[in-house]
């Protein structure tokens, strides 16, 4: 159970034919909407998923942008994500938070999905912290256990965010992926667990598309292929920023084992339960590493 959220769409008339021309042209128009309300354009960007919006909470000196007053940004309208573009500062650091993400399921259209990633970058992102809540797939692992995404899966039967015509303005026809999880970036989170002495797993982050929970044979699946953890998000906006030149590190918050290896049925509040209790480890581990980031 992880990132599990309905989220209300708007994004741009039903009828309008989504191009990746026009997805740049939006990006670019939201951006410029954002900027006149903050002074400066932050370098570093944080996704926050189910359950872990506290984050915010330690910026000093925010401005809190909600995402319906931001054109053509997708809203979340769900328990868990807050739905706002928050700017503030860590240690002296600028930077810009997602409180709240999009997930594909929701629109079933990708582009939608990975749109506020596409802003970020346009707002001068080139660093980027994905969050989420996930099911664990290794036996090792706990619930309310941390880990870093070393590299991910991409089970969404939907396709990926750069299926269609390419756009060079914001990268190149065939990126890159052997680093989606920028080595240098996941270091400097390795280093603060150890000063904080906290445990810090490690694994394969694995999407399926969504909304419903895997199956137990789905999950026996996954553990073949060699995912440690699974869930609805994050891959999306981790290709769509690697298309971008965004290095990327992501820290999964496990809220449960997965389906098949728990015992009981999944929900979505035992995710927000379970992301409470890890809250503060997760907020202290994420500020301290993000400052040493830049």
């Amino acid at each position: 159970m992880r990132d599990s959220a309905g989220l209300n769409m708007h994004f741009i008339d039903e009828e309008e034919t989504v191009t990746l021309d026009s997805i740049y042209d939006q990006s670019q128009r939201a951006a410029a909407a954002v900027l006149e309300r903050v002074r400066y354009r932050p370098t570093m960007g944080v996704v926050l998923g189910s359950g872990l919006g506290a984050f915010v909470e330690g910026l000093a000196d925010k401005t809190v942008i909600p995402y319906q007053e931001i054109p053509g940004f997708p809203v979340s309208k769900v328990h868990g994500h807050a739905g706002n573009l928050v700017f503030g500062h860590i240690g002296g650091k600028e930077m810009v938070v997602m409180q709240g993400r999009v997930h594909f399921y929701e629109s079933g259209d990708m582009h939608r999905t990975t749109f506020p990633i596409r802003v970020l970058r346009q707002l001068g992102c080139t660093k980027m912290v994905v969050t989420n809540a996930a099911g664990a797939v290794n036996r090792t692992f706990a619930p309310g256990d941390l880990m870093l995404i070393t590299d991910h899966i991409n089970l969404m039967m939907g396709g990926g965010p750069l299926i269609g015509e390419n756009d060079d303005r914001f990268g190149p026809r065939f990126p890159d992926m052997s680093e989606a999880y920028d080595r240098e970036l996941s270091d400097v989170l390795r280093q603060t667990a150890q000063r904080m002495a906290l445990t810090l797993r490690e694994g394969v982050y694995c999407a399926f598309h969504g909304p419903e929970y895997e199956t137990p044979a789905e999950i026996r699946m996954a553990e073949v292929l060699g995912a440690d953890a699974v869930g609805m998000s994050t891959v999306p906006e981790v290709v769509v920023a690697n298309h971008m030149g965004i290095r990327c590190a992501g820290v999964s918050c496990l809220s449960n084992m997965a389906a098949g290896i728990n015992v009981g049925r999944l929900s979505h509040d035992d995710v927000m339960e379970v992301s409470a209790t890890v809250a503060r480890n997760f907020v202290e581990l994420l500020s301290k590493a993000i400052v040493e980031m830049f």
